[in-house]
Formats: C-alpha cells, structure tokens, sequence
C-alpha cells in the first residue's frame, strides 16, 4: 500500500478569480439585431454580477444595435468571462473588449 505522507503537492496555480488581482476598467463594443429586450438582456449580465456601468452608449442603424458600455473595477479574467457571456446572447453578432487604462496609456506615450 503507497503511503500518502510521499505525495508531493502539485504546484499552486493562479486563482485569477482573487479580489486582490488590479482591477481594469473595460470597454465593450456590441453589435447585434435592433430587437426591444436586447439592452435589457444585455445589462443583465452585469446585474447578475452586481456590476453598474460607468457609461451606457446605444444607436440604432435600421435593423443594427450598436453598444458601448464601459465598466470599472473587474479583473481582466472576468471581463473576459462576461464578454464570452455576451457572444452567447441570441442576436448579439459580434463583441469586442479593450483594457481603457492601456489604451489610454499607449496614446499618452504616442503624443510625448
């Protein structure tokens, strides 16, 4: 019979879910059919995480919805994991995601 005190502890791994990972602020860029519930299914996933948008943008081109929500105070793990959540929505046809902060950074370095 093996002994359990030999088994060496497998290495730790990353807990990207921790509160003490550096919080991002996010933009997401949606689009998707023009349909009445799409905004409300939408701002639902961050309800759902008790997340309150900083800033809501929403235009509609004929039969196109197009958003801009930006959100502060997410790990870029989870970001990443409501992204997928919004791709999986029925009608949203494309989401893309980018970290403000380092967008803001690179321009900064650019103009100096």
């Amino acid at each position: 019979m093996p002994s359990f005190d030999s088994t060496a502890t497998p290495p730790l791994r990353a807990d990207v879910w921790h509160s003490a990972n550096p919080h991002r602020r996010v933009e997401y860029q949606l689009l998707g059919e023009a349909e009445p519930d799409l905004p409300c299914r939408v701002l639902n996933l961050f309800a759902l995480q008790g997340l309150t948008p900083e800033k809501i943008h929403m235009e509609c081109h004929h039969d196109q919805l197009s958003m801009e929500i930006l959100v502060d105070g997410l790990s870029w793990h989870r970001a990443q994991v409501i992204a997928e959540k919004l791709r999986n929505l029925i009608s949203v046809s494309s989401v893309d995601m980018q970290d403000i902060d380092i967008a803001r950074a690179g321009s900064v370095q650019a103009a100096s």
